[in-house]
């Protein structure tokens, strides 16, 4: 049974074991794997090698799509394989040893990473890992539950291993458009035009004997860690909901929106399950990850067509929709992530975005990656790739957070992912603010008034009013700016109060 979904017969003697397709990668090679937000990952063959390096010590440079389930970077880390790590990561092993030095971490835009592998800007990967659920009769490798990179890395490699999971069904296949992009300067135009345009092939068209090894595995991917919403995330979305509504009855959207797109984790997932209880219909989503609200849309009626890059769902939905994913087939797309998050495509499209801040400051600047400025959390994703081409760039986020000792609102953002040029609208619990056409004066006074918790609204626009009398366009206190972070370091909290007690009591 395993053999059929090999159906390229010349190469079912590249049948091996994860062992001894774990011996191709060598000590500096760079290694492409398939896996995008803890979908689709290649299992078996990265736990071999990690096995291998506690033998045979190695480093290597991994390139992937975005993170990795099954704790596969945690196993890699511990191992002490990982040399490099690009462009996304959620796991708190990694995390530690990039923050500590031990691993170098490129933090990269999701779109760019094999733009710059067609132009020779970064090294092509050596060998490259694939995920899939069969390889073709031309020896085509179709993907499991994400696209990723895993095209372009299977295309650059040198030598391709194909892991072949039999635990996802083979109806899988013709989901996936995979559409690879001409060489500049003479690259045509993309001949996508709406969301559910196919433009591609439904697998990864790459010269079969540069197949080397293919590996039969049966893990299943992660479930999702997404959590039901709560009163904060509730009312998060019903801000942006009622924002929304408003928008549509002044004319300024189309009665089902226009294209949405959501980034990963508890708050954009609550944003989107907002929607399920709103008037809107016919929605469609072009998007990276399809998470648990996607499909709950879709059972709805609510969502049309999903355009993806990955499919990452709870322990809830994960049977619901693979055990009856034909009937989810003509609703259904994944692409590559340089298609999914292509700018020219998202602003041609004109997205509605919505992405996840870590905090933001007076007047919009957003910190999506960095804790105090320095300390990498998981890196910047596709937000930025959506953000500044986006017909509408939303950033949503708790006001704030650890029982309330940090406010997300803060005079100056530690580290800026995305620019006050590239935010259109904020969003916390508290409310929503509209930056659209305004000012820096006239955006933080906004901000203030209508995203900032109760518990730090004195304190900011104490900090705001003293900026304006110093002046400038931009007015800040530049001996102040940070001193809510300084504050939170050496008193565990952004309340100035706090420090002002100890202050007063040495």
């Amino acid at each position: 049974m395993q053999l059929e979904r090999i159906r390229n017969i010349s190469l079912r003697d590249k049948v091996m074991s994860a062992e001894q397709a774990s011996e191709f990668i060598k000590d500096g090679m760079t290694v492409g794997m398939s896996g995008f937000t803890r979908a689709g990952e290649a299992k078996a063959v990265p736990k071999a090698l990690a096995e291998r390096c506690k033998q045979q010590p190695i480093k290597i440079n991994l390139m992937t799509g975005a993170s990795l389930g099954n704790d596969l970077d945690k196993i890699l880390t511990e191992s002490g394989s990982l040399a490099r790590r690009m462009p996304f990561q959620v796991d708190t092993t990694l995390r530690k040893a990039i923050n500590n030095g031990e691993v170098m971490f490129i933090d990269q835009h999701l779109s760019e990473m094999v733009e710059q592998l067609r132009n020779h800007q970064l090294t092509r990967p050596d060998v490259a890992i694939i995920e899939a659920v069969a390889i073709t009769e031309e020896g085509h490798i179709v993907p499991t539950t994400s696209v990723g990179n895993s095209a372009s890395f299977a295309v650059f490699a040198e030598k391709v291993i194909v892991e072949i999971n039999t635990l996802h069904s083979d109806k899988l296949e013709g989901l996936h458009d995979i559409y690879i992009p001409s060489y500049r300067p003479s690259r045509t135009p993309l001949p996508l035009e709406k969301v559910d345009d196919r433009i591609g092939c439904t697998a990864i068209p790459i010269p079969p004997e540069k197949i080397v090894g293919i590996v039969f595995t049966s893990t299943p991917d992660s479930y999702s860690t997404v959590s039901d919403p709560d009163a904060e995330t509730a009312a998060i979305a019903g801000h942006l909901v009622r924002f929304l509504k408003d928008e549509v009855a002044q004319g300024r959207l189309p009665k089902n929106l226009g294209p949405l797109q959501a980034g990963i984790g508890n708050i954009a997932n609550a944003v989107m399950m907002g929607l399920l209880d709103s008037d809107f219909e016919d929605l469609t989503m072009y998007s990276e990850v399809l998470q648990d609200s996607t499909f709950d849309l879709i059972d709805a009626g609510k969502l049309r067509f999903a355009s993806g890059c990955s499919v990452i769902l709870s322990e809830r939905m994960n049977s619901k929709v693979f055990d009856n994913i034909e009937a989810y087939q003509d609703k259904l797309v994944l692409r590559p992530q340089e298609m999914s998050n292509h700018p020219e495509i998202v602003r041609r499209l004109g997205i509605i975005a919505v992405n996840t801040a870590l905090e933001f400051d007076l007047y919009g600047n957003v910190n999506s990656t960095h804790v105090c400025g320095t300390k990498m959390m998981n890196g910047i994703g596709g937000s930025g790739d959506f953000a500044r081409n986006a017909n509408m760039s939303i950033f949503v986020t708790k006001s704030i957070a650890k029982n309330g000792a940090i406010s997300s609102v803060v005079p100056m953002v530690s580290h800026v992912d995305h620019t006050e040029h590239d935010v259109d609208i904020l969003v916390t619990d508290q409310g929503l603010a509209d930056l659209r056409g305004l000012a820096p004066r006239e955006r933080a006074v906004r901000v203030i008034q209508n995203c900032v918790h109760p518990d730090y609204r004195h304190q900011l626009m104490s900090y705001f009013e003293r900026a304006c009398v110093r002046g400038g366009h931009t007015p800040h206190l530049i001996e102040e700016a940070f001193s809510w972070h300084v504050n939170l370091e050496k008193h565990g909290t952004m309340h100035l109060e706090h420090k002002q007690s100890c202050d007063s009591q040495q």
